[in-house]
C-alpha cells in the first residue's frame, strides 16, 4: 500500500507544478467541466451511496451520522452549485497584498501563491470530497482525499467524475486523487509525507482530529469538532416575541442538523428566565430529543410532558459533542459565568448569546475564545456556503493563518517577489 501511495504522492506534486501556471480561466472551465460530469454521473453517483448508506445502517450507525453520509438529488444540486459559486469567486494566486520600494529602489510585492499539496482527513460527509477537490482546484493545490470507510463507495464515484471532468475540461485530472484502499494504516503514511504532503487537514471526530494533530509530521490546519453553545440572556425575554424567537433558534441550533459541528450541544439559561424558558423549550422539544438538565434548569421545567425524555446531567455531559438529538442544559448566574462555561468547555468553534443588551453583547463578543461568535443567531451558519465562500475545507478551531470557516485563502501561502536593477547589500 505504501509503494500506491508513494506513487499518487508523486503524481500530486508534478501536477501541482503545473497547476500552479494555470490561469483563472483555465482552471474555470476545468471546474466546470466537472460539475457537468457530477450532474451526468448522478444516478451512479447516487447509486454508490444508497450502497454505504445501507451498509451504515446495517452497521448500526446512528441516524444523525447517516444523515451525514446521505446523498440525494437536492444534495447533489447543492453540491453543483457549490463548484459554480468556487468559479465565481475571484482567483486569489497571483494578487499582490502589498508592495513597497526600498530605499535601493527594488521593488518589493507580497504576493498570494499555492499552498502546494494538501491532504484532507475526514469522516462520512461526501459533500467533502467535491467541496475540497474545488477549492483545491481553483487555489492552484492538488489534493489527496482520504475520506472514511463508511463513505468509500460514494467518494470512488464522485472522484470519478471529478476526474473526467477536468480532463474533459482541458484540466490537470491528476490534481485529485483518493486514497481509496481503507485500511486505517494510510492515515499515518500520509501523516509522514515529508517532502510530499505540504499541508494536512483533519475533519471530524475528536479522536481524528488528535491523532492527525499528535502524530503528523507535516504542518496541520486543525478544524472540526464542535461543542458549540448558546446562551440566553434576560433582555433577550422583554418581550413575547424574544421568547418565541428564542425557542425557535434553540430548536435551529439543535434539531436541524444534529450531527454536524455547528449544532448546538449545551443550552446556558439565565436563572432569572429559567422559569420561563424552560417549561416553553420542554413542550417543543419533547418527542424530539433528549434533555440532560442541571438541577436548577430540570426543576424549572415543572410539570413535564410526557413524551419528554429528561435526565441529570453530569460533569461529561459539558465537554461533549453529542452529534445526537441530546441537549444539556445549564442555569448560570451571569454573563460572566456563561463565558467562563463556554471557555472551559468549548472547543473553539460557534458560540451565540441571545440579549437585548448591548454591553453583554459586546463582553461576549470581545471575552469568548472561538473562530465565530454569534449574537441573536442560530451556530448553525457557521459554513462555508453560508459565509458565502460557495464551499468549505472545513471550520478551523486554531488560531493562526486561518480561523473559521476555510475557503479559497485557506489554501494560499506568500511569496516576495523583489525586482531589481543591479542592486548588491554592502
Amino acid at each position: 500500500m505504501s509503494n500506491s501511495l508513494d506513487a499518487i504522492f508523486i503524481s500530486l506534486k508534478q501536477a501541482q507544478a503545473k497547476l500552479a501556471s494555470e490561469n483563472r480561466a483555465a482552471k474555470d472551465k476545468a471546474l466546470a467541466a466537472a460539475a457537468a460530469a457530477i450532474n451526468k454521473d448522478r444516478v451512479a453517483i447516487l447509486e454508490a451511496n444508497a450502497r454505504d448508506v445501507k451498509k451504515a445502517r446495517d452497521g448500526g450507525m446512528k441516524e444523525s451520522l447517516v444523515d451525514r453520509l446521505l446523498l440525494n438529488d437536492k444534495r447533489i444540486d447543492g453540491i453543483i452549485e457549490g463548484i459554480n459559486i468556487v468559479i465565481r469567486q475571484d482567483d486569489p494566486i497571483g494578487k499582490v497584498q502589498t508592495g513597497w520600494t526600498h530605499p535601493n529602489g527594488m521593488q518589493i510585492e507580497k504576493v498570494a501563491v499555492p499552498m502546494g499539496v494538501a491532504a484532507i482527513i475526514y469522516e462520512s460527509r461526501p459533500n467533502v470530497t467535491v467541496d475540497c477537490a474545488a477549492l483545491a482546484y481553483k487555489a492552484g493545490c492538488s489534493i489527496l482525499l482520504r475520506g472514511s470507510s463508511s463513505a468509500l463507495e460514494s467518494n470512488k464515484a464522485l472522484v470519478k467524475a471529478i476526474k473526467a471532468g477536468l480532463a474533459e475540461g482541458g484540466g490537470i485530472a491528476d490534481a485529485v486523487a483518493l486514497a481509496e484502499s481503507g485500511n486505517r494504516d494510510e492515515v499515518d503514511i500520509i501523516l509522514k509525507a515529508r517532502g510530499f504532503i505540504d499541508v494536512v487537514l483533519p475533519r471530524g471526530t475528536h479522536e481524528l482530529i488528535n491523532h492527525v494533530v499528535e502524530n503528523a509530521r507535516i504542518p496541520v490546519i486543525e478544524t472540526g469538532e464542535g461543542n458549540c453553545h448558546i446562551y440566553v440572556e434576560p433582555s433577550y425575554f422583554e418581550t413575547q416575541e424574544g421568547i418565541d424567537n428564542a425557542v425557535e433558534i434553540i430548536l435551529n441550533a439543535k434539531l436541524q442538523r444534529p450531527g454536524v459541528c455547528n449544532a448546538m450541544e449545551t443550552l446556558l439559561v439565565h436563572k432569572e428566565i429559567a422559569n420561563v424558558l424552560m417549561p416553553k423549550l420542554a413542550e417543543k422539544i419533547a418527542g424530539k430529543a433528549e434533555l440532560r438538565c442541571d438541577a436548577a434548569s430540570k426543576a424549572a421545567i415543572g410539570s413535564a410532558p410526557a413524551e419528554l425524555v429528561l435526565k441529570d446531567a453530569t460533569e461529561e455531559d459539558w465537554a461533549t459533542e453529542f452529534l445526537d438529538y441530546i441537549l444539556a442544559v445549564k442555569t448560570v448566574s451571569s454573563c460572566d459565568e456563561a463565558i467562563a462555561h463556554i471557555n472551559k468547555y468549548g472547543t473553539k468553534h460557534s458560540e451565540a448569546i441571545l440579549t437585548n443588551d448591548l454591553k453583554a453583547a459586546e463582553k461576549f463578543r470581545a471575552q469568548v475564545d472561538a473562530a465565530c461568535v454569534y449574537v441573536n443567531a442560530s451556530t448553525r451558519f457557521t459554513d462555508g456556503g453560508e459565509f458565502g465562500f460557495g464551499a468549505e475545507l472545513g471550520i478551523s478551531t486554531q488560531k493562526f493563518h486561518v480561523r473559521g470557516p476555510m475557503g479559497l485563502e485557506a489554501l494560499t501561502t506568500i511569496k516576495y517577489l523583489v525586482t531589481g536593477n543591479g542592486q548588491i547589500r554592502g
